[in-house]
């Protein structure tokens, strides 16, 4: 399994901050604590790589990530985490779409969903703002390493299904970080719209 040249450019607290490399790049969004960072660390085969936490709330800036002066990757800070209060949850998701929606360099939305639960409302928001702004987008079903199979092909059914008459959806990718299933598949993905 080829492990990625990767390393951290830097956390952005404002669009003046963003990184301007000439690469394109790929976003990671979805709830707090639905395993973006973890993801990442899974496709470069580096745990140390994005900051992990277990306490929801933990990334607060948009961190980005060199991978081979080839990809950037953006790890965006979680939507609809209460317990930071009102005001916090606006700024982070404001911020979050001001990227997401007029990035130039941004190829492709990674939409993290966890395959345990049925899709929240703040995920069906995602899609439909990342539709609105002709987005690609590819929904990735975390942690599936701890449900069955059969949980995770219904999982994905339902996501495909809700997603069938979208214009801008690729596909629903099962994705464990621990066991870094769908690992070989986001990469393909990856160098087909990455370009």
């Amino acid at each position: 399994m080829k492990q990625f040249n990767a390393e951290f450019i830097l956390g952005a607290a404002s669009e003046k901050q963003f990184p301007e490399m000439n690469l394109p790049e790929a976003a990671f969004c979805g709830r707090s604590n639905v395993g973006k960072s973890t993801l990442i660390n899974s496709i470069v085969l580096n745990k140390n790589m994005a900051k992990t936490s277990s306490t929801p709330g933990k990334t607060k800036e948009i961190n980005f990530f060199n991978i081979e002066d080839k990809w950037i990757l953006a790890d965006l800070p979680g939507f609809g985490y209460a317990a930071i209060g009102k005001e916090y949850r606006e700024k982070w998701a404001n911020f979050n779409w001001n990227y997401l929606e007029n990035r130039e360099s941004l190829k492709l939305v990674c939409v993290l969903i966890d395959s345990r639960h049925d899709p929240m409302k703040t995920d069906l928001e995602v899609i439909e703002r990342l539709e609105l702004a002709k987005r690609n987008y590819l929904i990735i079903l975390t942690k599936c390493d701890k449900i069955n199979k059969k949980a995770i092909a219904d999982r994905k059914q339902q996501l495909e299904y809700l997603v069938s008459q979208c214009k801008y959806a690729i596909e629903v990718l099962p994705y464990s970080s621990i066991k870094n299933d769908g690992r070989s598949e986001l990469i393909a993905i990856f160098k087909k719209y990455l370009v």
